[in-house]
């Protein structure tokens, strides 16, 4: 269920299926790095400005699914203006700061993303650019990452799945929701 807030600035109307905490897992592969699984925890907050904020930890999976130890993390910025251009502002664990710039696909909530600035400290890897692609299909939130360096071309480096955390405040809030004349068998609320 996508909520509009009522305090949500009204310039990120459009990126509101991006609200709220996700976690599931992915794919992480690319030369001269370890492939493995991972598993990832993102979450898109506001405070009632004219900004998203993004935070994501992923953490290497064993064959079990159990977390063995961190692999990245991310913070950022998102905002989006009238045409549905989306600039995104994120630093990352590793040394790199980057500058994103893409747009919201029309009548859909898939969003393309593109590096346009880079800047790495002298202790990050080498890396020149990069490309998303995060899209909300089926109630899931579902992302792919292409990188590339001086010497790897872009190319998919992870990929993930994520599903909406419902915390026990939402199930109250829904609850209460409900209108009082639900039908008790659930099946004539559908005719």
């Amino acid at each position: 269920m996508i909520e509009i807030p009522s305090d949500l600035h009204k310039d990120l109307v459009p990126l509101v299926f991006l609200l709220g905490d996700w976690a599931g897992a992915g794919v992480h592969d690319f030369p001269g790095a370890e492939k493995c699984n991972f598993g990832q925890e993102v979450s898109f907050t506001h405070d009632g400005r004219d900004f998203l904020e993004y935070q994501s930890h992923t953490w290497v999976l064993d064959e079990e699914g159990n977390k063995v130890r961190p692999l990245e993390s991310e913070h950022g910025y998102w905002r989006i203006d009238p045409n549905r251009k989306v600039e995104v502002t994120m630093v990352r664990d590793d040394g790199v700061v980057e500058v994103w710039y893409g747009e919201l696909a029309d009548q859909k909530p898939q969003i393309d993303l593109a590096t346009d600035a880079v800047a790495r400290t002298a202790a990050s890897q080498p890396y020149t650019g990069g490309k998303r692609l995060y899209g909300y299909v089926k109630s899931d939130l579902m992302w792919v990452g292409e990188k590339q360096t001086p010497e790897v071309e872009l190319r998919p480096y992870m990929s993930a799945h994520l599903k909406k955390v419902v915390s026990p405040e939402d199930v109250e809030r829904w609850a209460k929701a409900l209108p009082d004349d639900m039908p008790d068998d659930g099946i004539a609320f559908f005719k």
